[in-house]
């Protein structure tokens, strides 16, 4: 028998591209294109290399105090990891063990059915509605648990916080995650139902909005006994996961809440100008309130748009899933970015005659 026969196969999440050319303009991931706090930037300065043979605190604690302490919560119901996903797949580890199917969109953030594959997790992928927003209906069925971001990722739609609590209310006895990668970029977070619903996990990131997507830094937050669990797993797999950089710098950047906002508020603006000159130029989109917007154009091949930019050093993110092939994911960048994107955009329609 071959070593192979016994080896967990599974179809890998693909990452967006990650190209290093001058002057390229990049909008396909989704970071943010502006610099991190002033804080973070000192912090960095004044980091000990001496320090780094020491294990960073297992517990992240001063990370977990600041992070609580934001937002209005105990330490014992905040968890953080190395960037949400990992906190995601921990959570799909610690809570999605039935053998009852977990359920997400069918559209949605793509690494959902690849930690199902390779935990072996029976899942549905449940259709959208025309309009792309998730109906709760179809949530309230048998499961063994439920994730979906909101807001929704490639599509940018938010669900307002009543559909969220319709969802939670209705499965008492599974543990139903809201991942809000996005949620700073115009939406209100279920953060508010926690202490009503024990069966709620809330799980953010600091790669967008806090614009440290290279230090890796997620969390999550719900009640004491989900967060336990949580840790649970983490210290039977790994103690010291978060490293001494990132747990001196996520403290700081938690700290200066005015950069945050400024922040946040630009790419907001920036989004809906971008929002109004891509519709008068015949695009359509879901109304996106995070920090990108999902177009396709009635003429346009997306995949020939996506291409046209790539040749300019623009990079958007375009999926193969036949289901939104003729659209492309842009992510919102500076200003002066988007500009240059928008003028690309008008002269290669004009090329096509649209």
């Amino acid at each position: 028998m071959s070593w192979e026969s016994h080896v967990r196969r599974v179809v890998p999440y693909v990452p967006g591209e990650q190209p290093n050319k001058p002057n390229m303009i990049k909008l396909n991931t989704n970071e943010c294109p502006y610099p991190p706090a002033k804080g973070v930037q000192d912090a960095m300065k004044d980091l000990k290399l001496a320090d780094f043979r020491l294990y960073p605190d297992p517990e992240a604690g001063s990370l977990v105090h600041v992070l609580a302490d934001y937002y209005g919560l105990s330490d014992e119901q905040v968890f953080v990891g190395v960037g949400s996903d990992d906190v995601l797949a921990i959570a799909f580890q610690t809570f999605f063990n039935s053998d009852k199917p977990i359920l997400f969109p069918q559209i949605t953030y793509s690494f959902y059915d690849v930690w199902a594959d390779l935990y072996k997790i029976p899942y549905e992928a449940v259709v959208l509605q025309e309009d792309w927003h998730i109906n709760p209906e179809d949530y309230k069925r048998e499961n063994g648990g439920i994730i979906f971001p909101n807001p929704n990722a490639p599509t940018g739609l938010l669900e307002s916080l009543d559909a969220v609590e319709e969802i939670v209310k209705a499965n008492p006895d599974v543990v139903v995650i809201v991942d809000e990668a996005y949620i700073d970029f115009g939406g209100k977070s279920a953060l508010a139902l926690i202490d009503r619903y024990e069966n709620l996990l809330v799980v953010q990131t600091f790669s967008k909005s806090r614009a440290m997507a290279g230090m890796r830094i997620g969390f999550a937050m719900g009640n004491k006994k989900l967060i336990k669990y949580l840790n649970d797993v983490k210290f039977s797999t790994n103690s010291y996961t978060m490293n001494r950089p990132s747990l001196v710098m996520g403290v700081e950047s938690v700290r200066d809440d005015a950069y945050f906002k400024e922040t946040t508020a630009k790419i907001i603006a920036t989004r809906e100008r971008v929002k109004s000159e891509l519709s008068a130029l015949g695009f359509e989109f879901p109304d996106s309130m995070s920090n990108f917007i999902f177009a396709k154009h009635p003429e346009i091949s997306g995949a020939e748009l996506y291409e046209a930019l790539r040749e300019k050093n623009i990079f958007v993110r375009h999926f193969n899933n036949p289901l939104i092939a003729e659209y492309n994911r842009i992510t919102i960048g500076t200003d002066e970015e988007m500009d240059v994107f928008l003028a690309c955009v008008k002269e290669y329609m004009k090329e096509k005659g649209v």
